[in-house]
């Protein structure tokens, strides 16, 4: 497959420390690469310093990027699109000119209209333009078995894989460092702060009585829950915000945490039907450090099988401060859970073993008859 040249079409930002997007992206980019794939990202390029850009200018890059796609002087044989709503135009080309689309897909409807609330007032239209999407996608891959079952109910295709997110088990390690000036016992949470992380849970639970208080809540990250996260921190001083940091340097900061938090919310309703992979769950547990994370499919049937971590019900702030108490009070089991959670992602959840398996499904759809 060395000769297979791949379109990656990435409409939101994967600027490193924006959110899992640039995990998820470059690192399977990366595994395709050295697996013989030749493959070219197109991306927004916002500054590393830059604020996040308004709506109109996000329009106008979206545009950008797929005529970039559209005028490309390199013959593609596939088009990877990583689901968006403004993806249409060039998976329309795509089927024109016949390069294979492939379409992965993280969430349902619902996620783009908790992201974008003002697409909620148009969701028939929206809807429309994404199964359209789907309509002319050759095949799918899903983060979770419930999702999958969720894109053939959509599409009514029958080429719809699942491949979890991953680690890089090389960063994200217990051996990670940082030069950080950090608590001396606390846990962790970092991505983009979305109205589904739950945030605000987190942030009730730190001051909850049950929360021990030698224990700090360190988060990393940005976005429109930013604003809470920085009141709290200047209220409590037990809340250390440390913004956006460099994709290994936030390894340093999971590997010396007792915990890593994952408390993500039901907002949109839609969370028990299409399950939750979430990247911080096996970048956490890649770092020998168990997670807590709340019960929905996906990332709580992980936390058992393993054994790795704590599972409580969402939106509990009681629930959290017991599980962080339970890892404060409890060192050696925390320790055999970190243990287990590290093993199983060596094991079974690399990014080298996802690149693999996508590469895989791109080899059936060029090559079917193999």
């Amino acid at each position: 497959m060395s000769n297979c040249r791949i379109a990656y079409l990435c409409l939101s930002s994967t600027n490193e420390g924006r959110g899992a997007e640039y995990a998820h992206v470059h690192e399977i980019i990366n595994g395709l690469s050295e697996l013989g794939f030749a493959v070219v990202l197109f991306e927004p390029k916002y500054s590393i310093g830059q604020q996040l850009p308004t709506k109109l200018e996000r329009v106008k890059t979206f545009v950008e990027i797929q005529y970039n796609f559209f005028y490309s002087q390199q013959k593609f044989e596939v088009l990877y699109v990583r689901s968006h709503f403004a993806a249409l135009p060039s998976i329309l080309w795509a089927k024109i000119f016949g390069i294979t689309v492939v379409q992965e897909i993280n969430g349902s409807y619902e996620d783009l209209f908790i992201s974008w609330p003002l697409t909620r007032k148009f969701s028939i239209l929206f809807k429309c333009l994404m199964r359209i999407q789907m309509r002319f996608t050759d095949a799918f891959i899903a983060v979770t078995p419930q999702l999958q079952e969720w894109i053939l109910r959509e599409s009514s295709k029958k080429l719809a894989y699942v491949i979890p997110n991953g680690a890089n088990t090389e960063i994200f390690s217990p051996q990670a460092k940082t030069t950080l000036n950090l608590p001396e016992c606390y846990v962790v949470w970092f991505g983009s702060m979305a109205p589904w992380q739950g945030i605000e849970t987190m942030l009730a639970a730190v001051e909850h009585s049950e929360w021990p208080r030698q224990v700090s809540l360190v988060l990393i990250g940005e976005g429109i829950e930013a604003n809470k996260v920085k009141d709290a921190a200047i209220k409590n001083p037990k809340v250390v915000y440390l913004g956006r940091l460099p994709y290994a340097e936030v390894a340093g900061v999971v590997a010396k945490s007792i915990g890593g938090l994952i408390p993500k919310n039901n907002l949109g309703n839609c969370r028990f039907e299409t399950g939750l992979s979430p990247l911080k769950l096996y970048e956490t547990l890649s770092c020998g450090v168990p997670a807590i994370v709340t019960d929905f499919p996906g990332q709580a049937d992980l936390i058992r099988s393993s054994k790795c971590g704590i599972v409580i019900a969402p939106e509990n702030p009681k629930l959290l401060a017991e599980a962080v108490a339970f890892l404060h009070d409890n060192p050696g089991e925390s320790q055999e859970m970190g243990e287990s959670g590290r093993q199983v992602v060596n094991h079974e959840h690399s990014w080298k073993q996802r690149a693999k398996d996508t590469a895989e499904v791109i080899k059936i759809l060029i090559n079917p008859h193999q």
